[in-house]
């Protein structure tokens, strides 16, 4: 079945003449009597009949009009979506990022993106490192964002975007909240919340053993929303990094001596073609000076 017989016969089945569907079609009218009995031939049977003054259509012709519409229409949805796509018109961007990165690093760069392109979709993809480089080998993902990616493969191309330390985080009325530094001796009594989907978390909590701090017996959570709202309970205190987006009612804080850092890093597959916006966006990242929102 081609295309081009199914909008013959859409023509007909509007016009119930040959003549005037094929002026509407701008073809010879045997042209497209052809394409109609081709099309007759494979469906197994007469679509039209041919009375005068006007052409009427068959059980069959009825049954298939339905269909044969929405064949076409999908068919001149696709090549219009393929068209904006090509011309710039319509943008499209798949993107993975760890539970540990805040989405809101990204918002200044998608909205100046945004004014780029008539109409953006956005695809956002959440897993741990592991299941982030994953996307990004089977291609469910253009470009990936993560403090590290668990993945050993030599098509995987990593660019540093900027580095942030770690910081304790307590509720507004935590004995801590108003404390500018905090020391190892006053973490000593508190229970910590545990983020257990954040790629360091395991290398802050050996850093913290390594000092005295009780880091068995806390509270180990799974996602972000939990944690500010177990702080905010002041059910126990966190070391979060310095980009998460928290609200104002939580304090921060520097812990003296604890060495805990996280490089965030941009993560691309080399030799694979990018949508236009993936593109924009890589160059984007890379080329912004990240040193005020690492701090």
């Amino acid at each position: 079945m081609e295309m081009h017989q199914v909008r013959y016969f859409l023509a007909v089945a509007q016009q119930l003449n040959f003549t005037r569907a094929a002026e509407e079609c701008n073809v010879t009218q045997p042209s497209l009597t052809r394409a109609i009995k081709q099309l007759e031939a494979e469906l197994g049977g007469d679509l039209f009949r041919r009375e005068r003054p006007a052409a009427q259509l068959t059980e069959l012709g009825q049954r298939m009009h339905p269909l044969l519409k929405q064949c076409f229409e999908a068919a001149a949805g696709a090549r219009s979506l393929a068209s904006s796509f090509k011309s710039g018109e319509i943008g499209a961007l798949r993107i993975a990022l760890t539970h540990s990165i805040d989405l809101a690093l990204l918002i200044p760069h998608l909205s100046e993106i945004k004014r780029q392109f008539n109409r953006l979709e956005f695809c956002f993809l959440r897993g741990t490192s592991r299941e982030v480089g994953e996307l990004l080998k089977k291609g469910e993902a253009e470009l990936g964002i993560a403090a590290e990616i668990d993945e050993a493969w030599d098509r995987l191309d990593t660019w540093p975007l900027f580095t942030e330390s770690f910081e304790l985080v307590v509720s507004k009325d935590h004995r801590l909240a108003d404390c500018a530094e905090i020391e190892f001796d006053d973490l000593r009594t508190e229970q910590l919340l545990s983020r257990s989907y954040c790629e360091h978390s395991k290398r802050i909590a050996a850093s913290l053993r390594e000092h005295g701090i009780d880091v068995d017996h806390g509270h180990e959570i799974s996602c972000e929303r939990d944690l500010i709202e177990l702080v905010e309970a002041d059910i126990g205190i966190a070391m979060v990094p310095h980009t998460s987006l928290l609200p104002a009612n939580l304090k921060r804080a520097g812990v003296v001596g604890l060495d805990a850092r996280r490089t965030v890093n941009l993560y691309g597959v080399a030799g694979r073609q990018r949508t236009a916006v993936a593109s924009a966006v890589m160059r984007m990242l890379r080329g912004s000076d990240w040193r005020e929102t690492a701090g």
